[in-house]
């Protein structure tokens, strides 16, 4: 492939957010089935379980905070293209060792050796960085939360089935498929390995040769990265309130399937189909309204509309008496998805252009570092309120932790300054936006 993007902006867009969806359909697809997978080996015990299901999370978060500041890095010292390939190959390779795993520490190294492997969504910001100029930025990061609400969609549905089955009459002949835990692994391997050919023979690369800068392990590392950031108050500011919303979307993942299991005797199947209407209305925000809301009425008020959507969603669904509810709040917990993209295109305008990649290397570390902590304190704190003897009522303790992690980004936002000026990380010189 050439080094030099080969297609026009909207090609090299599309591209990326296919493989951007194809990613998170693979990643998806096991949310329903790893818990329970977890719980399997544990004897069925949901206490338990939500221990290591919080631990299993905390290992991923590890690995990718170890391992995004160099595919960052190396993104901006070899190019996007080689980086999000070698990712996608080694997911596929990954998900086939979970797949065939024997046991619990087995399961577990496995999903170490995924958060390795999947570190590469930072590299595919930045992709979209290179082709996209900076005044839309926000909507095009729309998209990209659209191509993950999408994979989320079609993933947790389709792993629903694979791993929960199905049972249906069509007319009056009754259809049954049994499922199995350890389908939506292999599944899951397929995709990848067919991202990696798609990608293959399909991406261009974004990012020219003059444009790159060597690879330094002055970044290319947490510390570093939490450094670089550090260099302008302001892409601080977002970065930590970056890394409160992702800190509290990690009750989702962490406790959503044993937590749904307890609550409201919900298996796989009903997970799956609750998680796809997530998806659907998130794509629909993110992908459709986004760039809209964000022209209209700017960056910084749009923001404060997610932030303050996902606050109420979470409350809700902390004090949700019965399923009804906690699925009624799905909608105004979607608009949350305002908050993401317009944190990222703010912080991405203040950054040189060459130091893209480093930027979301550096900025993803500072959120896996959530990832790490997160799982371990939602699911300690599922695993406390599912104990015998406590009251089924405070079983969604968990939720209103994220809360409490939204309000405190709520209240960072207020320092967030409206004015689109650019700050180099080096020196502070002001530009404007173009």
């Amino acid at each position: 492939m050439p080094e030099t993007p080969a297609t026009p902006r909207k090609a090299a867009a599309a591209f990326i957010l296919v493989t951007v969806f194809i990613d998170m359909l693979s990643i998806g697809v096991i949310i329903p089935v790893l818990p329970n997978l977890i719980k399997s080996f544990l004897g069925g015990s949901v206490s338990e379980a939500g221990l290591w299901t919080g631990i299993f999370g905390a290992a991923w978060g590890l690995a990718q905070f170890l391992f995004t500041p160099v595919q960052g890095g190396l993104s901006d010292a070899i190019g996007r293209r080689p980086v999000v390939l070698a990712s996608n190959f080694g997911t596929g390779v990954d998900f086939l060792f979970m797949a065939l795993a024997p046991g619990l520490w087995w399961l577990l190294i496995g999903r170490i050796i995924s958060g390795m492997t999947s570190a590469s969504i930072s590299t595919a910001y930045a992709y979209m960085s290179d082709v996209t100029p900076p005044e839309k930025r926000a909507g095009v990061y729309g998209l990209m939360g659209a191509a993950f609400g999408v994979g989320f969609v079609v993933g947790p549905s389709l792993g629903g089935v694979l791993g929960g089955g199905l049972h249906f009459n069509f007319l009056g002949d009754a259809i049954q498929f049994n499922g199995d835990h350890h389908y939506p692994f292999f599944f899951a391997a397929a995709l990848s390995l067919c991202n990696f050919l798609y990608g293959l023979f399909v991406l261009p690369e974004s990012l020219p040769k003059d444009k790159r800068k060597p690879f330094s392990f002055h970044t290319a590392n947490p510390i570093g990265a939490i450094k670089f950031l550090a260099r302008s108050a302001q892409v601080m500011r977002l970065s930590l309130m970056y890394f409160l919303l992702m800190f509290g979307q990690s009750v989702f993942p962490t406790t959503m399937v044993l937590y749904a299991g307890y609550r409201f005797g919900w298996g796989p199947t009903e997970v799956g189909l609750m998680l796809a209407v997530v998806g659907i209305l998130s794509a629909i925000v993110q992908g459709g309204l986004t760039g809209v809301i964000t022209r209209r009425i700017g960056e910084r008020k749009a923001m404060y509309i997610g932030i303050g959507a996902s606050l109420i969603a979470y409350t809700a669904y902390g004090l949700a008496p019965n399923w009804q509810v906690f699925v009624g709040f799905i909608a105004i917990g979607c608009f949350g998805g305002l908050a993401m993209p317009n944190i990222q295109s703010l912080m991405s305008s203040k950054v040189d252009p060459k130091e893209q990649g480093t930027l979301q290397g550096s900025n993803m570390s500072l959120t896996t570092m959530g990832n790490i902590v997160a799982p371990l304190i939602f699911g300690y704190v599922l695993s406390a309120v599912t104990r015998p003897g406590v009251a089924v009522v405070y079983s969604g303790a968990a939720f209103l932790v994220a809360a409490v992690c939204t309000l405190l980004c709520l209240w960072l936002a207020t320092g967030v300054r409206q004015s689109l000026a650019v700050e180099k990380a080096y020196g502070g010189e002001p530009q404007i936006d173009g």
